[in-house]
C-alpha cells in the first residue's frame, strides 16, 4: 500500500462500499471528495463533507498510516490547519490536534476491496511488455481512447514544431523539410539527417531545387559522404564545394550511417530520394494545404526515385547487377505521411484554423495500421487495429505510460481496477 494508490482510489471514488463512518463510529458523507493538489500541501483541496449535522469545506490530507502526520511534520505546517477530514487506509494512532479540533479521520481498510489490492499488486509484479499484461482485458479500452491519446501525442509534436518555426521566423516550408529529413533518416539517421536540414538555410534549398544534381551534391556534401574523393563521386564533390563559395556555406558535416541498414536505406539512396522530393515540389506545403483526401497527399509522394545513377548503385563504389527505379514504397510514404507530414498540418491548423484539426484525425483514420515489434505485442493482447489512428495511439500510450509504469495514470488501467 502507498500513498499515490490511496489517493488514486480516493479520486476515482474505488470503493466497495461509500456508507462512510470515522474511527469513532460518527457516520460521515463525502459531499464532494476535492480536487487532487498536484502542488505542495494537503492531497485533496475543495473538498466538503457532511458529520454530526455539519458541513464542512476544506482539505483532505491522505496518509497510509494516521502516525504519518506527525512523520511528515503536518502539525508544525499552517498549510495543514485546513483540514477537514483526515483519511488513512491504517490508523494506528490518534492525531492529538486533530482531535482536540473536532476533525474526523476516516480508515479505509475496510472499504477497499481485496481484488483491488491484487490487481495493483500484480501491476508492481515483474513483466515482459506492459505491467497489467496478465489482468489486461482489450474491451476495457475507453471508447474514444485512440482519438484521444492521438491528440495528446499531436499536442505534444506541435511543441517541438513551433520551436523549429520560431527558429525560421515561421517559416512552414523549411519546418517541412527538416521533419521530412527527420523521417527519411528512420532511427538510424533522423537526428543526423535533421541537423543537416537545419544547418543549410532553406532559401538555398529553394535557389537550387530545380537543379536535382545540384541540390543532391549538397545533401551528400553535408553527410560527409564525399570526405574521401573517388572515381565516381568527383562530379558530386566538386559540385559540393562550388555550393559552399557561392553560397558561404558552413563546411560542417554531420556523418551519416550505413550500419544496421538495408540497402534501401542507404544514406545514399534516402538523400538522393529526398531530392528528388524536393526538385518535383518546390513548394511542397502548400501542395499539402490543398490536399483534400488522404490520395491527394500520397500522390504527391509517388513519383520520388532516386537519380539515375542510383538506379544501379548502392554506394559509389560497387555497381549493381539489376538496374532498378528505386522508388518510395507506399509503406515509406506512410510512414512520412504519419511521423512529419500530419503532426505539421495539425500545428498549422491548430494555429491558424483550429476547427480543420478534426481532418487531421480522419487522415490518420484512412492510413494502414504500422507494423512494429510494439504493435505486434499489444496485437498478442487482442488489440485490433484498422488505420494508423489506432497504431499511433497504442505506440504513444506504451511510450509514455506503459514503459514508465504509470498505470495510476493509464484510463485503460483506471477500467480495469474499477471492474
Amino acid at each position: 500500500m502507498n500513498e499515490n494508490l490511496l489517493q488514486y482510489l480516493w479520486k476515482y471514488k474505488i470503493f466497495s462500499k461509500l456508507d462512510f463512518k470515522d474511527t469513532d463510529g460518527n457516520p460521515i458523507e463525502i459531499l464532494d471528495f476535492g480536487t487532487l493538489n498536484t502542488n505542495s500541501g494537503p492531497d485533496f483541496s475543495l473538498a466538503k463533507i457532511k458529520t454530526k449535522n455539519i458541513v464542512l469545506a476544506g482539505n483532505i490530507e491522505i496518509h497510509v498510516k494516521s502516525s504519518d502526520w506527525y512523520f511528515h511534520n503536518h502539525d508544525l505546517q499552517k498549510d495543514y490547519q485546513s483540514v477537514i477530514l483526515h483519511v488513512v487506509y491504517f490508523n494506528d494512532t490518534d492525531v492529538s490536534e486533530l482531535k482536540e479540533a473536532g476533525i474526523p479521520t476516516l480508515e479505509l481498510k475496510a472499504y477497499i476491496n481485496e481484488e483491488i489490492l491484487a490487481k495493483y499488486q500484480t501491476l508492481e509484479n515483474q513483466y515482459q511488455f506492459i505491467p497489467c499484461e496478465s489482468i489486461f482485458d482489450a474491451s476495457k479500452v475507453p471508447f474514444l481512447f485512440s482519438e484521444e491519446t492521438l491528440l495528446k501525442k499531436l499536442d505534444e509534436k506541435s511543441i517541438e514544431i513551433e520551436q523549429l518555426l520560431n527558429q525560421s521566423k515561421n517559416n512552414y516550408e523549411a519546418v517541412l523539410f527538416q521533419k521530412l529529413a527527420y523521417s527519411f533518416g528512420l532511427k538510424v539517421n533522423a537526428e543526423i539527417y535533421q541537423n543537416i536540414a537545419e544547418n543549410i538555410d532553406f532559401k538555398i534549398i529553394q535557389k537550387i531545387s530545380q537543379n536535382q544534381f545540384q541540390l543532391e551534391s549538397l545533401l551528400f556534401g553535408k553527410g560527409n559522404l564525399l570526405e574521401k574523393e573517388t572515381e565516381t563521386n568527383q562530379k558530386w564533390n566538386r559540385e559540393f564545394e562550388f555550393l559552399k563559395t557561392k553560397f558561404k556555406i558552413s563546411g560542417q558535416t554531420f556523418p551519416v550511417k550505413f550500419m544496421r541498414l538495408m540497402p534501401p536505406s542507404f544514406p545514399t539512396i534516402r538523400l538522393s530520394q529526398l531530392t528528388m522530393l524536393y526538385h518535383l515540389q518546390p513548394n511542397l506545403f502548400s501542395k499539402i494545404l490543398k490536399a483534400k483526401n488522404i490520395q491527394e497527399l500520397k500522390s504527391l509522394f509517388e513519383k520520388v526515385k532516386t537519380s539515375e545513377f542510383w538506379e544501379n548503385h548502392y554506394t559509389f563504389e560497387k555497381t549493381s547487377e539489376e538496374k532498378i527505379e528505386k522508388k518510395l514504397s507506399d509503406d515509406f510514404i506512410e510512414i512520412l505521411l504519419i511521423n512529419a507530414v500530419l503532426p505539421i498540418i495539425y500545428t498549422y491548423f491548430k494555429n491558424i484554423n483550429p476547427e480543420k484539426t478534426d481532418q487531421v484525425i480522419d487522415f490518420y483514420k484512412n492510413l494502414n495500421p504500422e507494423k512494429n515489434s510494439i504493435i505486434s505485442s499489444w496485437k498478442k493482447l487482442n488489440v485490433k487495429f484498422s488505420s494508423a489512428l489506432e497504431t499511433q495511439a497504442f505506440l504513444y500510450h506504451h511510450k509514455h505510460l506503459c514503459s514508465y509504469k504509470n498505470c495510476l495514470n493509464c484510463s485503460i488501467g483506471l477500467k480495469i481496477l474499477k471492474d
